[in-house]
């Protein structure tokens, strides 16, 4: 009866296999089991019911068996079967489960040779059989039939992979005797994805088919084609038997008579037949179990930990307790203002390495963004000076005036400041909406209540759209408090006496509270506006200090390419190309020299906005500023021709003023406005959160409605207690186990290169013969012992500890979970 000491393991998985089925998880799992993998009418489901003795399985021509079977035999005392979608029912006519896998199998494939890849579990209890667990699968085709897809080869193919694919699989490829061997499918598919042959068996049937004076001698010694495991030779009952109803116990004496009598297989007859494969495929999967338990129950335990949390807190939740449901109530606001809170500050738990969210976004708003919107807004040179011209002439009116007037200051300054309006609601916008984002995030997780997710998203997003007003209403007053007094005896300002001093040193540039030789930014760009003869667009390490931009070749910063002064540079956007996903900016030299070597522009490609924002803001830090309107391309200069030199020199020193003390405005407004936002909108949202939305939802008077759980939650809540349910339940079984026990040998390589890959997988041909060699014959099974070496064991946990096997062609489906 095979290892005897281990005759409980093989039931022991099929709880398993139960266990983890009432949750659709057994596929996923990979318990260990036999698949029988074949061509149509090579004898895949006489074998099996010959190891049964009893006619059960649909037969017929072309594809009968649609629906993978998996096939579960039990040793015990009286005979029935069980189906897992009939739990409870037991069969003791063998008509009706045949009956019954014919009904089942149509359920979901209907009656015109469609398949499905849809489990059947069929368990059977006899005293005729050892225990095993075996999986017939639909025969390898190649034409369709009925209503079948043209691509049913893929669709069989890729049904057996999902199977013999997995390390925990022993593969029975069955063959005809009465065809070319060299050509059998199952050994293609079987060689596809188990090379080694470490999980191969084969089985020879029809052998009483062959051709007069033809026999299968050096196959089924292993001497040629050979397998590592290798064949087992089998005898079925013919058409005509299986019509006239011939007994199988009828038959399996008949076949023990034949290798008996047959001269080429007489000497091995006691390694041959259908009770031999039995107990050999007993063994062997006994064995496997042994082997691949340790990773099995690793696994397990794995997956139990994962759930733990859940199943904790779904196990307390009772949806028909109202005490229960307010504590879970207090518990999810409570959770969701912490969440809201360290996304906004920051946290080192779960921390996203991939995109930047919630505090981080609204810092880089505060600090890139808006910064960038308000040089945007700096008046172009031309049209300033122009109104300062008018300003002042409107002033002096018919007269000519002596001295410079400080109204034009005046006048041009509160315009100037007027315009902050724009950049500063905008700011307002991108800081709201990234709040929502932030808090829809959050909200997400309430999902499992939708009448709670709807009322809470309702409240919290009302609120910061009250916040938001009042911060606009806060900000406007900001600016009119700008506007309502110019204060030129502040302390940054230049004034009136030191304005000529300050003019003669206008053409020097410098860039406050940056050492000129302190790196700015360091990152990777690509010069995209190279032309192809002269290498194309290239990607380069750049470094951008206070007073020039580098770049090398790579991030070792060994190779120098060129260093770029930044005097006199400009910034501008360039529409992204229709086809290119990249980000493009350009820097130019305002007195239109080339900026490097014959370009006259060097434009820049990022990889993301976010990435183009931040380089915009760096360059803004070094004094690179965007792009204003210039002067015309015939270098024509200001549009007003100055026939007066006192009035040039009082437009002059306009324009200083205003541009000191615009400088004065827009430090001031770059300090306050994160800070009023910062206080009046996000500062305010934490708080209401967490002190006053659980008040507001307790307000509406409907807290057992807001409670009531979606369907899809009910059945996710379900399913995490089945499944952590049956995941106890399997380390449970596995604990049962004892893996003292005897193991045998694997048989050593064989030389398996006459197998062809599959007709899907073309070989490639090296041009050389293969040169075939003898395989030592197929292992006995041991009947006594039970100290046997444990070096079969070790070599199989090496390989089991390998990568699975990766599938030719394409990866197979996953297997749908069985409900």
């Amino acid at each position: 009866m095979g290892n005897r000491g281990m005759e409980e393991l093989i039931p022991l998985v099929n709880r398993l296999q139960d266990a983890l089925s009432s949750v659709g998880e057994s596929a996923s799992l990979h318990l260990p089991q036999i698949a029988v993998v074949g061509g149509q009418s090579a004898g895949k489901s006489s074998v099996l019911e010959n190891f049964v003795g009893r006619d059960f399985l649909p037969r017929g021509s072309g594809i009968v068996t649609r629906r993978p079977l998996i096939l579960q035999l039990l040793n015990g005392n009286t005979e029935y079967g069980e189906f897992l979608h009939c739990k409870g029912k037991k069969f003791t006519d063998f008509d009706e489960i045949h009956k019954e896998i014919e009904t089942e199998t149509r359920r979901l494939t209907g009656s015109n040779k469609a398949i499905s890849p849809i489990p059947i579990n069929l368990r059977i209890y006899s005293p005729n059989v050892l225990n095993l667990t075996l999986v017939d699968l639909p025969g390898i085709t190649k034409v369709p039939v009925g209503d079948q897809p043209a691509d049913i080869e893929y669709q069989v193919r890729d049904m057996i992979m999902q199977y013999i694919c997995k390390e925990n699989c022993l593969i029975l490829a069955v063959t005809p005797a009465n065809t070319d061997l060299a050509n059998s499918d199952a050994l293609k598919l079987a060689k596809d994805v188990d090379p080694q042959g470490l999980r191969t068996i084969g089985v020879i049937t029809k052998l009483d088919l062959m051709d007069a004076g033809t026999d299968a001698r050096e196959i089924l010694e292993n001497r040629l084609l050979p397998l590592r495991r290798g064949y087992i030779g089998v005898v079925n009952r013919s058409q005509k038997d299986i019509d006239g109803k011939k007994d199988i116990q009828e038959a399996l004496e008949a076949e023990k008579k034949f290798f008996l009598s047959h001269l080429a297989y007489k000497h091995m007859a006691q390694t041959m037949g259908t009770p031999y494969l039995q107990r050999i495929l007993n063994q062997q999967l006994t064995n496997h179990i042994r082997d691949t338990l340790p990773a099995f129950r690793s696994h397990l335990q794995s997956q139990l930990l994962g759930l733990n949390k859940e199943a904790e807190e779904y196990g307390q939740f009772n949806p028909d307790d109202p005490t229960r449901r307010t504590k879970t109530l207090l518990k999810l606001v409570q959770r969701l203002a912490v969440d809201f809170e360290k996304l906004i500050e920051g946290s080192g738990d779960r921390v996203d390495t991939v995109n930047l969210s919630g505090g981080a976004r609204i810092n880089r708003i505060f600090h890139e963004r808006f910064p960038y919107e308000l040089v945007k807004i700096e008046s172009d040179e031309r049209k300033l000076r122009r109104e300062i011209n008018y300003a002042i002439r409107n002033i002096h009116g018919v007269r000519t005036g002596l001295f410079t007037p400080d109204m034009a200051f005046e006048a041009i300054v509160k315009k100037e400041i007027s315009r902050l309006q724009g950049p500063c609601t905008k700011f307002i916008d991108l800081v709201t909406q990234e709040l929502i984002t932030t808090v829809h995030q959050c909200i997400n997780k309430l999902s499992s209540f939708p009448k709670l997710r709807d009322e809470t998203e309702r409240i919290v997003t009302s609120e910061i759209r009250e916040h938001e007003s009042k911060c606009r209403e806060q900000v406007l007053l900001l600016i009119d408090i700008q506007l309502a007094y110019i204060n030129t005896k502040h302390e940054d300002f230049i004034g009136f006496t030191n304005v000529q001093q300050a003019y003669s040193q206008s053409n020097k540039k410098t860039v406050p509270g940056i050492a000129g030789n302190q790196v700015i930014r360091k990152g990777w760009l690509t010069i995209s506006n190279i032309g192809i003869m002269k290498g194309g667009a290239r990607e380069y390490w750049f470094i951008l200090s206070a007073e020039s931009l580098s770049w090398f070749k790579d991030d070792e910063e060994k190779e120098k390419k060129y260093m770029l002064p930044l005097d006199n540079l400009k910034l501008r956007d360039v529409e992204k190309g229709f086809m290119s996903s990249k980000f493009v900016f350009a820097i130019f030299n305002t007195e239109l020299r080339n900026v490097y070597k014959d370009y006259k522009c060097l434009e820049l490609a990022c990889n993301s906005q976010e990435e183009l924002d931040s380089w915009k803001a760096s360059l803004l830090r070094a004094g690179v500023y965007p792009e204003r309107v210039a002067v015309d391309g015939q270098g024509n200069g200001t549009p007003e021709n100055f026939t007066d030199p006192q009035l040039e020199r009082q437009v002059e020193t306009i324009r200083n003023l205003v541009d000191s003390y615009m400088s004065i405005i827009y430090k001031t407004i770059r300090d306050l406005m994160p800070k009023t936002i910062m206080h009046l909108m996000i500062n305010s949202v934490k708080e209401f959160i967490s002190s006053e939305l659980l008040a507001q939802l307790y307000a509406l008077g409907e807290c057992s409605v807001l409670m009531d759980e979606s369907p899809e939650q009910q059945q996710h809540r379900v399913e995490v207690l089945s499944k952590h349910a049956a995941l106890k339940e399997a380390l449970a079984v596995i604990g049962e186990i004892s893996t003292s026990t005897c193991t045998t040998p694997l048989p050593p390589p064989v030389d398996s290169s006459w197998i062809q890959p599959s007709s899907l997988n073309p070989p490639k041909h090296s041009g050389r013969p293969v040169i075939r060699g003898h395989a030592p014959p197929a292992p006995r099974v041991p009947h006594t012992g039970h100290n046997a070496s444990t070096a079969g064991f070790q070599r199989l946990a090496v390989q089991h500890s390998r990568a699975p096997t990766s599938v030719p062609r394409r990866h197979p489906p996953a297997i749908p979970k069985v409900k």
